[in-house]
């Protein structure tokens, strides 16, 4: 058996991975020990790749109007429309939108070919979406795009602020390294700044529940406050900063006191004050930044009124110090190398600075580098609508899902003149629009490298055979390109030849100049590419080793040498007609699923801690919009509408609802998030406002509730309510409707199939039916319906499809829903990778008296892989402890 080392493709955390394919066609995953970001360590969807890699859905060949064509068919297609459109409307009439989780060679090639040889500046990237602020904020102040720390700050510090993100979901790995940390530092403080109450809170010492958007308020105070305590760095301010006059006077005229910023930001003055004491006295501090800061129409100054605050005590760049913006793409950073952004050219140079532009166009050999920037992505999308853009090639991302407005962007897909999309999925919600499809390599199949949160490059390295005609996304851009007439810049033969190219460029005349620097790779052999170690940038000739820390030396990439404050005025979101769109919708992710779902719909054991869209929102506002708890509900806002599942938490803040992004058109009928947000953007760095937008609730009219569990995968007739959850051998279908069901049993035989063996139960009366097809002794289907959601738990009709026949005990319990004699509810998924539900956990609580989660997970395994689920575990041992005191 030989096991590959490699890469997570999931989030900016950049995990090792060691893949170890099986002689049965498995392939056996597990943590890499020796990869410095997580030192064997996975979360509950690294654990679970090893299941997402099957053929189904695979797109295997290339398409041309739907029909499936041979390679070069394909791409003359695509070289032969790009070239027309350009000839006859210039090179910014074409455009392409990629994603972060492409591999970094992949990103270069496409820079190099629509910035250098098309001339254009129209290639944008879904990371937009994720990190744009913080490059921005890194921009204005440090001159450079520039993460100055990494992963042991944060373990090594003793105040860590964790600012907008739910980091035990988003992250759980770097959130297993803090908690193991302050385990053994208990006088480590935590410290987080989030509406919600998260999962990430189970560790905090003080969760400031903030008015949402109210952020930078809160950072000016501190900074107000650190120069009323005297806990300003005054010699760092005076050698390495400079603005500092000007930011501390804003600071103080929107924020000049507690009670004021208490105010602003909706908190208890003695929670702002013990907080701004806690920065004010201790040294080693990590502010930790990520979408909750950066997704809106200000996130750019809320980053830099955080980062303002580590250059005015000078809390930066040294060992268990600094703002650590964190992003949640795979391979966001990697893309900011290769100029992944419309404002970017390639190695962290500027298009608009004539020295960075004539470096590039040298290296390059060109004389069509672009001379403007191009569209960033809501933008790129608006342009396409009015037909500014005619041709957009999207590679690996799905915009009809995550840009806001989507209803607005698929208009402009349906209205655009020529659409290629690259994936890995035959059908997503954005192939439907493709002129051309061409298939891509996978995880798995994918060989180059990637660049996590912390600088640090990595391989990802492929251990599986392209499937079909599946080609990497270099090679294909490559191939374009060439038939386009740029055979010399493109002929590479690998993902290496791209690797050493794109690290050449990043040392050409730099001297010290950019901060971006991986020259000490340029003459890398293939054998040490291939055995490549995780190594953090600069890495130079003189420094071969990497770089944990930047501005060490104090010099930063500005004109002075020194780092810019800037002062930033706070302003909440502006929310449009109130009276009708009373709430603010905050949008996320769910522990267990990744963006879109593409892999981890795919994984049964993911699909069940959160099998649908929920609607969180807390009990008062629950009862005052009529909205019961596990009911459906709908939101509107004036550009769309969600059906979600109504789930009440006092963690979440009155007047808010929270909303997961992962569900799209293959899994739900009405779950796209994106479609309820507006296209509201940052001005500096074009990153939508998806944090903050104005929704009203109603309770959903449903008629009739279901569900359907079956072995093979149905077709479902217009339902005003479905979606779709993968099981352990079987497909779950939760279903419901607003006009009357008034032929349930022949409904169902349409639905399901008539043949077979029929077990039925109808109640016309009370709206019930319930139904169950059996084939050979073997369940095949079930079908539940009735007047309410109130409808048998699924989980023992689950395990039954894993049975290859029934018994007689099963058979006469099965449209009862449970088990004879068995009552309970087993309760919500909490462990995914062993199966452990909620109820299991709190009888083994009770049962054996536990104490702490170690116990938990020796008595029933919870908790004992990935720990993904120990925050929950927490929660479940404190309430199952106090209703043990009742």
């Amino acid at each position: 058996m030989v096991s590959t080392q490699t890469t997570c493709p999931y989030c900016g955390v950049g995990c090792g991975v060691v893949a170890a394919p099986q002689t049965d066609g498995s392939v056996l995953i597990s943590g890499d020990t020796t990869h410095p970001a997580n030192f064997g360590r996975l979360c509950s969807k690294g654990s679970a790749l090893g299941e997402t890699l099957a053929l189904d859905n695979r797109l295997l060949a290339p398409k041309v109007a739907g029909q499936t064509v041979d390679w070069d068919t394909a791409l003359d297609k695509v070289a032969i429309e790009f070239s027309r459109i350009i000839e006859e409307h210039g090179p910014d009439a074409v455009a392409m939108y990629v994603s972060g989780q492409i591999l970094t060679e992949d990103y270069y090639v496409a820079n190099k070919f629509m910035k250098g040889f098309v001339g254009t500046g129209n290639i944008d990237t879904n990371s937009r979406l994720c990190m744009s602020s913080a490059v921005a904020a890194h921009k204005r102040a440090f001159g450079s795009d520039t993460v100055p720390g990494n992963y042991e700050d944060l373990e090594q510090c003793d105040l860590l602020i964790l600012t907008g993100s739910n980091l035990a979901w988003c992250h759980p790995v770097l959130f297993q390294r803090i908690s193991a940390a302050k385990e053994a530092r208990p006088e480590m403080k935590i410290v987080v700044i989030d509406p919600r109450k998260t999962a990430t809170c189970d560790m905090a010492d003080l969760h400031l529940s903030l008015k949402p958007g109210s952020d930078a308020f809160l950072f000016n105070g501190l900074l107000h406050y650190l120069k009323d305590s005297d806990a300003l760095d005054w010699e760092y301010i005076e050698a390495h900063v400079e603005g500092f006059a000007a930011t501390l006077n804003m600071a103080k005229k929107t924020a000049g006191s507690v009670p004021k910023t208490a105010a602003s930001c909706e908190l208890a003055e003695s929670d702002v004050a013990d907080f701004f004491r806690l920065f004010a006295t201790t040294d080693k501090v990590v502010t930790v930044f990520s979408q909750g800061v950066n997704q809106s129409a200000t996130g750019t100054d809320k980053c830099n009124a955080i980062i303002n605050c580590h250059l005015a005590t000078g809390r930066i760049a040294q060992p268990g110090m600094g703002p650590f913006s964190i992003t949640g793409q795979p391979n966001a950073m990697g893309g900011r190398e290769t100029g992944g952004l419309a404002n970017q050219l390639a190695a962290h140079m500027e298009i608009t600075n004539p020295s960075h532009h004539d470096k590039v166009s040298r290296f390059w050999q060109t004389n069509r580098l672009t001379q403007t920037a191009g569209a960033k992505a809501v933008d790129m999308f608006a342009d396409i609508a009015s037909g500014k853009i005619k041709a957009i090639w999207i590679i690996a991302t799905n915009p009809v899902v995550s840009l806001p407005d989507a209803s607005a962007v698929k208009r402009a897909l349906q209205q655009c003149e020529f659409v290629v999309v690259s994936d890995c999925e035959a059908q997503t919600d954005c192939t439907e629009f493709a002129d051309v499809l061409l298939p891509a390599l996978a995880w798995g199949e994918k060989d180059g490298t990637v660049t996590n949160s912390e600088r640090r490059i990595s391989r990802q390295k492929s251990f599986l055979s392209a499937p079909g005609g599946a080609r990497a996304d270099w090679q294909i851009i490559a191939d374009v390109a060439c038939r386009m007439g740029h055979e010399t810049a493109f002929s590479f033969d690998s993902a290496y030849e791209v690797f050493r190219e794109h690290a050449a460029l990043s040392g050409f005349e730099n001297a010290g100049s950019r901060d971006f620097d991986i020259s000490g790779l340029s003459a890398i052999a293939k054998s040490d590419y291939d055995a490549l170690s995780p190594i953090q940038w600069p890495v130079t000739g003189d420094n071969k080793v990497g770089t944990a820390r930047m501005f060490s030396d104090h010099h930063f990439y500005t004109d002075s040498g020194k780092a810019r404050m800037l002062p930033i005025t706070p302003e909440l979101p502006q929310l449009l007609d109130p009276e009708n769109f009373p709430l603010i919708l905050n949008t996320g992710r769910v522990r267990d699923q990744w963006h879109t779902m593409t892999r981890t719909g795919r994984v049964a054991r993911l699909g069940t801690h959160t099998p649908e869209p929920v609607i969180e929102m807390h009990p008062r506002d629950a009862a005052r919009w009529q909205c019961a708890d596990k009911s459906l509900a709908v939101l509107e806002s004036p550009h769309g509408q969600f059906i979600g599942r109504v789930q009440c938490n006092e963690g979440q803040q009155p007047g808010s609802v929270f909303v997961p992004i992962h569900w799209n058109g293959q899994y739900a009928a009405d779950a796209v998030v994106a479609a309820l947000v507006p296209a509201i953007t940052d001005p500096l760095s074009g990153q939508p406002q998806a944090k903050q937008a104005a929704v009203s609730i109603r309770d959903f009219k449903a008629k009739w509730h279901g569900f359907i569990l079956s072995r093979q995968p149905i077709a479902l007739p217009v339902t005003s309510y479905w979606v779709k959850v993968k099981g352990q051998q079987f497909w779950r279908y939760e279903l419901a409707g607003e006009q009357s069901l008034l032929q349930p049993g022949h409904w169902a035989q349409k639905v399901i199939g008539e043949e077979g063996e029929w077990l039925e139960f109808t109640d016309s009366r009370a709206g019930r039916f319930r139904a169950a097809k059996i084939i050979n002794d073997q369940l095949q289907a079930v079908v539940f319906i009735g007047p309410d959601h109130h409808l048998p738990d699924r989980q023992w009709l689950s395990q039954l499809f894993t049975s290859e026949t029934l018994d007689t005990r099963q058979r006469q319990s099965l449209l009862m829903g449970k088990a004879p004699g068995v009552q309970e509810d087993a309760g919500a998924m909490v462990c995914a990778c062993f199966g452990v539900a909620e109820q299991r956990i709190c009888n083994t609580i009770r049962e054996q008296r536990l104490q702490t989660v170690e116990q938990i997970t020796a008595a029933c395994q919870a908790g004992g892989n990935c720990g993904s689920c120990i925050p929950e575990l927490r929660q479940i041992l404190a309430r199952t402890k106090l209703d043990g005191a009742h």
